[in-house]
């Protein structure tokens, strides 16, 4: 019986010294644990903030490489616009130098002609004229007088529109208006005539032009305004054959 007792209080004590030893191993397990646990906190803690070292040092070396690009595209633009200004100032230059070349050119033909012009006389007016000027206008002339009024009255067109400012123009405009009268081209006619008494009232040839529109006003049944031009023509050139002309045919009129 005693026995018995004694070992049941050494198989108590064996248990508690189990359950002390399991007890003290957990703990110091758990205690490993915590240890490894801060470890790897801490690791992670480091590594964490090397990362963010590293992407502040990218982050602000980025920042600095963007603010160099800028500065660079600032550059390049600046140059550009130089640039640009500079080929703007080279095109007002070269239109400038163009411009005083055709001045030039211009001037220097000008005064070739003049130096190549010579005086002429027509219908009791002098002027100067050039070469290819008087050929052109005696060509048209000498269709005028073979009969061929069409290619007379195509030749003096030309002729006018080519020299406009001639000296022959008050005598190209009569005979244009001749040759139109001729052709049958009465409204083309007189405001021919009209505008060679517009550019030369005292030209040689007004007596019989003022005659000529006078005709062409009867054709065009404006009986009125002939007679206005016959008394007219009478007054200005009293002593023109075409004057003596005139007071025939206001007799008529009546």
């Amino acid at each position: 019986m005693k026995l018995s007792l004694n070992f049941r209080w050494v198989l108590s004590r064996v248990t508690c010294v189990l359950a002390f030893l399991t007890l003290t191993g957990v703990a110091q397990a758990a205690m490993f644990e915590d240890d490894e646990a801060r470890r790897a906190i801490l690791d992670l803690r480091q590594r964490l903030e090397q990362t963010n070292k590293m992407l502040s040092e990218e982050n602000t070396q980025l920042r600095q490489s963007l603010i160099n690009l800028q500065s660079q595209i600032e550059t390049l633009r600046n140059d550009v616009s130089q640039t640009r200004g500079d080929q703007e100032r080279l095109v007002r230059d070269v239109s400038e130098i163009q411009l005083r070349q055709k001045d030039v050119v211009a001037g220097v033909d000008h005064r070739f002609r003049q130096i190549k012009k010579k005086k002429i006389s027509v219908d009791g007016r002098e002027f100067l004229a050039e070469p290819a000027e008087k050929r052109e206008y005696e060509a048209a002339m000498e269709i005028f007088r073979k009969g061929d009024f069409v290619s007379a009255q195509s030749a003096l067109i030309q002729f006018l529109q080519r020299y406009g400012r001639s000296g022959y123009g008050p005598s190209a405009l009569f005979w244009l208006g001749n040759a139109q009268y001729a052709n049958k081209s009465n409204k083309e006619s007189l405001a021919n005539f009209q505008q060679m008494l517009n550019l030369a009232p005292g030209h040689a040839r007004a007596p019989e032009a003022l005659l000529a529109i006078s005709n062409l006003q009867v054709e065009l049944k404006d009986a009125k305004g002939a007679r206005k031009t016959l008394e007219e023509l009478i007054k200005a050139h009293p002593a023109s054959d075409a004057a003596n002309t005139a007071r025939d045919r206001i007799a008529r009129l009546r």
